[in-house]
């Protein structure tokens, strides 16, 4: 009995060890705060969308550089705290992935608005915004990418520049915007 008391003790510690994987698999990280998600679904307009990912992934450059500490910054953010909640906390690696996941994200949300409404005139206000949003950082993020420490954070940086790479891209095939007349104004004649 001896024997089997231990071949039991065995089987009951690789299931429990089967079952914590499984549960830490299953706790994945969320690229957004539940805050954020909340926001993500009140804004059903693509544009309005699209400035939510960008102020989400704006919030981690905050914490990934550190301008929380300026009296402006701070007074925004007690603002911010408010309605979008605590700033996210990660590792620098974490909060770089969740960049690359919020472009992604954003990235998808254009693609499904494309795919049944290709004429929607939001398309094109929501990619330029994205691609300015993206350049922007990814021109924050260039110091840290040389400073990265491991894989985990080399394969974040990756991500996000082929993210965004991929929104600039997309933007970039775009026409030029059109420019809007002001009708209450009547146009000069020659």
């Amino acid at each position: 009995m001896n024997a089997r008391t231990s071949l039991l003790s065995l089987i009951i510690g690789l299931l429990t060890i089967f079952g914590a994987t499984a549960l830490c698999a299953a706790q994945a990280r969320d690229h957004l705060t539940e805050q954020e998600v909340e926001l993500v679904k009140e804004a059903q307009a693509l544009d309005k969308r699209t400035e939510v990912f960008i102020k989400a992934a704006e919030r981690r450059i905050l914490v990934l550089t550190n301008v929380t500490t300026d009296s402006t910054s701070a007074k925004q953010l007690k603002k911010d705290i408010e309605l979008w909640g605590d700033l996210p906390k990660g590792t620098r690696a974490e909060l770089i992935g969740d960049i690359a996941k919020i472009f992604d994200e954003a990235i998808t949300n254009i693609d499904d608005v494309s795919s049944r409404d290709e004429k929607n005139p939001l398309l094109a206000k929501a990619l330029r915004s994205l691609a300015s949003a993206a350049t922007r950082i990814v021109g924050q993020l260039k110091p840290l990418a040389t400073q990265a420490k491991d894989d985990s954070e080399v394969n974040s940086f990756d991500q996000l520049v082929e993210n965004a790479e991929s929104i600039i891209q997309a933007a970039n095939k775009l026409p030029p915007p059109s420019e809007k007349k002001d009708k209450s104004k009547p146009e000069k004649t020659k």
